[in-house]
């Protein structure tokens, strides 16, 4: 899995914090982009603290990711409040596809080697039809969720901070929860005030998932506290 920042708004938490004092100020565009470091910093930690996040949707984050499964990528789209532009089965052609492999399928022999078999399965199917002039977008039916994927996904500073909520609970599937992972990363070492202390919910609160928890709450603050992502 490759996951990088391709672009961001430029001076985001300058931007976040001129739109907060902007609710409550007559001056200038000029005057409200400039103010002391110092003073930025607590206000921009005050609105954060306070849940004023409707300032946050002004800065935007893009990322490049490729070699995720289409597994992951057809959870990754269900953040409506995102767009996406992903790599098309039906004009790149997937002969010789690249599988994700599971890692509880990798680390059983039998079951990596049923696996395997299945894909190379698949690879010939594939092949086969569009052999026998079988146009690629019908071709794409026999190909599994395993396959590689790769997508432009950007995100605006709130939504992101409600997918590392949902998605970098140990509750979220392996894949998705290492997309997040990787993605927290990138923006908290771009824009740290904007994301200081963003993870899973649990760990301003309560378990959402209640019954269904991990119960793995103090593991899980003590990972992130420590600079981690379990």
């Amino acid at each position: 899995m490759d996951v990088r920042l391709l672009a961001s708004t430029p001076e985001a938490e300058n931007l976040v914090v001129a739109a907060a004092r902007l609710c409550y100020s007559s001056s200038s565009f000029e005057e409200l982009l400039t103010w002391p470091e110092e003073r930025k910093s607590a206000l921009l930690r005050k609105v954060l603290a306070a849940g004023h996040l409707s300032v946050l949707e002004h800065a935007s984050f893009t990322f490049g990711v490729s070699g995720i499964s289409r597994a992951c990528s057809h959870q990754l789209v269900r953040h409506r409040i995102a767009s996406f532009s992903q790599q098309s089965q039906r004009y790149v052609n997937a002969s010789g596809f690249e599988a994700v492999i599971p890692p509880s399928i990798a680390a059983h022999g039998e079951a990596l080697r049923r696996f395997e078999s299945l894909m190379e399965e698949a690879r010939a199917a594939y092949a086969e039809l569009l052999a026998m002039g079988i146009a690629s977008e019908d071709a794409r039916f026999v190909l599994p969720n395993a396959v590689q994927t790769s997508l432009v996904v950007t995100m605006n500073a709130r939504e992101l901070r409600h997918f590392f909520t949902l998605r970098c609970c140990l509750r979220a599937q392996w894949e998705i929860r290492e997309l997040a992972g990787k993605m927290l990363a990138l923006v908290q070492e771009k824009t740290p005030l904007l994301f200081a202390g963003v993870g899973p919910a649990c760990l301003s609160g309560s378990c959402p998932e209640g019954e269904r928890g991990c119960g793995r709450m103090k593991d899980v603050r003590a990972a992130f506290a420590a600079g981690t992502i379990p």
